[in-house]
């Protein structure tokens, strides 16, 4: 961009020289490195969006130097340079990554606002007391001390100028949290010092805290503050690790819950439809395809008997290759078109998928969050298990060959409609006596589908619902928890 372009109010000469120069480069390569050193570390949840770094540039006025972040939806240990955003300091998207060819998906900018002081249009706000999700959420920055008891004025002149905050964030430390719908994270990851309990505590009670002649800030104060909050604390906690249930189990669906919808009604059925005689003729005389076509004549007898629409005679072996053939290719398609969840056609599906894996005409998609998810839960110890209207087969081949490599290794065993319709209760206890648990509750059922959940639950296990692109709307009146992302689990 030549001549004068104004940035965050500041005139800078030519922007896109600036956006493309040695600071913003190495800022970006930086962020980049941190998350991989994140992800190795086990740190940060999630993908890592908007980790954030200013570019630190002494030509340019510190308020007008811009701000590199981190993209939402993007593994942290695959982000690389030119997945940064840059941005102005005042949140405004000077630079973005450029579009990836599908399936992967362009990184997106995250919701979180630069600085972290103001946050809004955020569904978890409304987690927090008197806040909904058009509501703006204030939070206090204040600057880090040499010692803790340094803090009590800039904490209590923060308090005072936001007497509705609920936390403090304090630059290279950490976050002070008060009040009970932040119990979760005080029991988890936050600090509990017996100065900002006392600190809290007189200013509610309007009382001078600075002032040293309350002596709340000698020793004996000190401890005797300690112990109570330590009481306090620890209750709360027994009390939140309590409410935790109790998961020695996953069982996944796939379809709208690790995969996308798309992925299944676009790529392979589609597939499967146009290769289904190809695969039937170079296949015929295998003992695999005969097992196939001995259950889709099964299926079609019972089909014909109860006068689905689409299904016609299978004719006889002696009839002739041809014949035969031509009579299955009808059935399959009018099958795959009526989205029947019967094992006969999943079982020929699974066969003719494999081919296209093999063959590398097809991979496996699962949403960008699932992988760091199965990692994370079977490093805890949690086994995780697939439930599936596909075939076993069809299970293993998506997760075997993706563009996160092969993700098998998290997995413990496939479940499909072998052992049941997914809208039957029956199938879920099935799956509770084979997986090894106790009770049905230790087991954790995510999928796409209100009926299956009602029937995982009426066999009494954790049900969640998997909102994702292109899923089937709920309607306002379930009753069950909902989830956009693994890693809200």
């Amino acid at each position: 961009m030549a001549g004068v372009a104004a940035a965050n109010g500041f005139p800078v000469l030519n922007l896109q020289a600036y956006l493309e120069g040695k600071t913003v480069l190495e800022t970006r390569a930086l962020v980049a490195d941190l998350c991989r050193q994140f992800y190795t570390l086990g740190w940060v949840s999630g993908t890592g969006g908007s980790i954030t770094i200013k570019v630190h540039d002494d030509s340019i006025p510190k308020p007008d130097q811009l701000i590199v972040m981190s993209p939402s939806g993007v593994q942290k240990e695959r982000m690389i340079s030119e997945d940064m955003y840059v941005l102005s300091s005042g949140g405004e998207v000077l630079s973005k990554p450029c579009p990836k060819s599908y399936p992967h998906k362009t990184p997106k900018c995250s919701d979180c606002a630069p600085l972290f002081m103001k946050i809004a249009h955020m569904e978890m706000i409304k987690g927090i007391f008197g806040h909904g999700y058009y509501d703006e959420l204030v939070i206090p920055i204040i600057e880090n001390t040499a010692y803790e008891r340094e803090l009590t004025k800039s904490l209590s002149e923060a308090i005072s100028a936001y007497p509705k905050t609920t936390a403090v964030l304090v630059r290279n430390h950490g976050i002070y949290v008060w009040g009970d719908s932040w119990i979760s994270a005080k029991t988890q990851a936050e600090c509990y010092h017996y100065l900002f309990d006392a600190a809290i505590k007189l200013h509610q009670l309007g009382i001078d805290w600075t002032s040293p002649s309350h002596g709340f800030i000698k020793n004996e104060s000190y401890q005797r503050v300690s112990k109570r909050k330590f009481e306090v604390y620890a209750n709360a906690g027994l009390a939140f690790q309590a409410s935790k249930p109790s998961r020695k189990c996953i069982v996944l669906d796939i379809e709208g819950t690790t995969t996308p919808i798309s992925f299944v009604t676009e790529i392979l059925f589609p597939y499967a439809r146009d290769n289904v005689r190809k695969h039937l003729i170079s296949t015929y005389d295998t003992i695999e395809t005969k097992d196939d076509i001995e259950l889709l004549r099964a299926q079609v007898l019972d089909d014909l008997e109860k006068g689905i629409l689409g299904c016609t005679p299978i004719p006889p072996d002696d009839a002739g290759k041809e014949e035969v053939i031509e009579s299955l290719v009808v059935n399959v398609e009018a099958m795959i078109k009526a989205d029947r969840k019967i094992t006969a056609l999943k079982q020929l599906q699974g066969h003719i998928w494999r081919t296209g894996y093999d063959n590398n005409e097809l991979q496996g998609v699962v949403f960008n969050d699932v992988p760091e998810a199965l990692e994370r839960w079977h490093d805890g110890g949690i086994k995780i298990y697939i439930y599936s209207s596909g075939s076993r087969e069809a299970q293993r081949l998506i997760f075997r060959n993706t563009v996160h490599g092969d993700l098998r290794k998290y997995l413990c065993g496939f479940f499909d409609t072998t052992i049941g319709n997914k809208r039957d209760a029956k199938s879920y206890c099935e799956i509770s006596q084979s997986v090894g648990v106790d009770k049905p509750s230790e087991i954790l059922f995510i999928t796409d589908v209100y009926q299956e959940a009602v029937a995982a639950k009426a066999a009494g296990l954790e049900a969640i619902i998997s909102i994702r692109p292109g899923n089937a709307p709920l309607s306002e009146n379930h009753e069950f928890k909902t989830i956009t992302s693994f890693a809200e689990i």
